[in-house]
């Protein structure tokens, strides 16, 4: 059964290179990628906003666009090097919100993950994380997703760290995503705890035990950090192991929401270099 990717563009370069990654990623498996561009325009009036109606000269102008942008983008991807056969894309124009557009293919194609870009075209680049890539996070719990910073290699990760502080019981299911990439990339994981002492009490105990027998058909280790903010503890860690991804649960009651009044993201990183994977606990 071919896996089905979904990946935004908005044909900015960091939506290219998040594309880039996901044909890496899975270039040994059978998948099909649905490359989804949203087209929009924020009217200014009623008038511009009616001009954006089907059928209108604006509106078809810019389906077409988008539509001549996604066949180029295609065109490139999918012929590289001969291209992959283990491969297959459709090409989807929208008009649309793009965290709604999003959210709908999700649920109309069955989407078991989504890859895309921390950016786009219209985010600021003092921002680490564009609003789009923060609601795609935070919003949509039915489907994890890879977000790719511009500068990440692509490369498969031969290291993913997975920070967390043991508090919160997790269920093997949850993790099956960060099992099956370390299992194609043949990658380790490093389970990372930020604690002032070190010290577990019994359920964090527990919950460690339980997360080692997730892991047992993966090559993985538990590591320590301390007197270090979790986002620097982190950022140290990854920089140090030049570790290749980061993968975290994002959940109401993890550590992260705890931290971060902010979208969970805000603090995680502030200069990322590496692919984070967000999954979701089933839970919420």
């Amino acid at each position: 059964m071919k896996r089905k990717i979904l990946l935004p563009t908005d044909f900015s370069e960091n939506a290219l290179q998040a594309i880039k990654y996901a044909l890496e990623l899975y270039k040994d498996q059978e998948c099909v990628f649905y490359l989804l561009n949203v087209f929009y325009i924020t009217p200014t009036n009623l008038e511009s906003l009616i001009g954006m109606e089907p059928g209108s000269e604006l509106y078809e102008s810019t389906k077409k666009n988008s539509e001549r942008q996604l066949h180029k983008v295609l065109n490139e991807i999918a012929f590289q090097d001969n291209g992959n056969s283990k491969h297959s894309f459709q090409a989807i124009s929208v008009f649309n919100e793009p965290f709604q557009a999003i959210k709908a293919l999700v649920a109309e194609k069955d989407v078991e993950m989504i890859v895309m870009g921390t950016r786009g075209q219209t985010n600021a680049r003092s921002k680490i994380y564009g609003s789009t890539a923060i609601d795609v996070m935070e919003k949509i719990r039915n489907c994890p997703v890879i977000v790719v910073p511009q500068v990440a290699k692509c490369v498969l990760p031969k290291e993913i760290v997975f920070p967390t502080n043991y508090k919160t019981s997790i269920k093997k299911r949850e993790l099956k995503h960060l099992i099956d990439i370390a299992k194609s990339c043949d990658a380790s994981i490093k389970v990372l705890h930020v604690s002032e002492d070190g010290k577990l009490n019994a359920l964090q105990t527990n919950n460690r035990k339980l997360l080692d027998e997730y892991f047992e058909d993966v090559n993985h280790s538990f590591h320590l950090l301390s007197q270090l903010s979790v986002s620097a503890a982190i950022n140290c860690f990854v920089e140090s192991r030049e570790s290749d991804m980061v993968a975290f649960i994002n959940s109401k009651h993890s550590f992260f929401a705890s931290i971060f009044n902010q979208p969970l993201v805000k603090g995680i990183t502030y200069d990322s270099k590496v692919p984070i994977l967000v999954m979701h606990d089933l839970k919420n």
